[in-house]
């Protein structure tokens, strides 16, 4: 939407990027962008800190007269009761309803106690973040940067630019893989930073904003069942992150248009069965799941450095 776009163009709390930089082991880049730049064209991608962004979502939301927002309400458990899911508060109130959306992350407790979802260390992440100022030698056209680097293989480290001269710098690696190496994501990370060829003197005067930050990223290299009688999952609740990339904003969008979709049918035909809101599932992975799997290809070959560096090496001349 034109309008949503021209908006967060405006924004000063949100940075337009043109594409993104793959790293290969051996440090050959390969950019690729998001699409042609056009003079005078709005960028078409977005970056911003995360509780900025929610923030823009949420201030969207509560403009709408359609919607009654609960503030500082914290549900602690969900159960069935008949046709309903009641979620019971902090305080001991109880919401019902007819259908419900876990959107509440990678640690759902609807998707873990309604749905029946679990983590797998084989389909899980684990990954950091911390913000900093001054970092060095950040792309003109704000290029996102995933660096694919040997001794954190099949993760990767990242820096994305933020407005104000800023940037996101974080890493991430799959569960099972920090188990059977016995890596210390925090150490690892700051090895990077510090000590890295490439990597530490674009730190060298930089600053740190706050604390690192520890996180589960719930991958989509797996299908699973995403809706049920009466609820339907989305984003990291889902467990819909790109396996290559770590990237959950877009697929936790789709997944949300697609769930409003299947609202809008439900209601209308007054049905909230399990086989009913299956059509959800359908629809969605049918949209995503060719690219999860590409995704996920591509994660298992960054397993094989030389492999990976030959893969980059040809694009780059293709």
């Amino acid at each position: 939407d034109k309008t949503y776009v021209g908006e967060l163009n405006r924004n000063v709390h949100f940075l337009g990027s043109w594409g993104v930089s793959f790293v290969a082991p051996n440090g050959e880049k390969l950019r690729v962008p998001f699409r042609t730049k056009k003079e005078n064209a709005m960028p078409p991608g977005f970056l911003a800190k995360r509780v900025d962004f929610d923030n823009y979502l949420f201030q969207k939301v509560k403009a709408s007269s359609l919607v009654h927002i609960m503030e500082e309400t914290e549900i602690r458990q969900y159960r069935r009761e008949g046709n309903e899911i009641t979620a019971e508060t902090k305080d001991g109130k109880t919401i019902q309803a007819k259908i419900v959306v876990a959107c509440d992350g990678a640690y759902s407790g609807l998707s873990k106690s309604v749905a029946g979802l679990s983590t797998e260390p084989a389909h899980n992440c684990f990954g950091l973040r911390a913000y900093y100022e001054g970092v060095q030698e950040l792309d003109n056209e704000n290029f996102i940067e995933l660096h694919f680097i040997k001794d954190m293989l099949p993760g990767y480290f990242w820096i994305f630019p933020l407005p104000n001269g800023q940037a996101n710098v974080g890493a991430g690696i799959r569960a099972d893989k920090l188990t059977d190496k016995k890596i210390n994501l925090k150490k690892a990370f700051e090895k990077v930073v510090y000590e890295n060829e490439r990597i530490a003197p674009r730190f060298a005067n930089a600053k740190r904003l706050g604390d690192v930050r520890l996180f589960g990223l719930p991958l989509g290299s797996k299908k699973r069942k995403l809706s049920g009688s009466n609820y339907l999952l989305c984003g990291d609740a889902a467990q819909l992150i790109d396996p290559f990339t770590g990237e959950g904003i877009g697929n936790a969008m789709m997944s949300g248009w697609f769930a409003s979709q299947q609202i809008q049918r439900c209601m209308k035909s007054n049905d909230f069965t399990e086989k009913f809101m299956a059509q959800y599932d359908k629809q969605l992975y049918h949209r995503l799941w060719s690219e999860l799997q590409l995704s996920y290809r591509m994660q298992q070959l960054v397993n094989y450095p030389s492999l990976f560096n030959f893969v980059v090496r040809k694009a780059n001349n293709n």
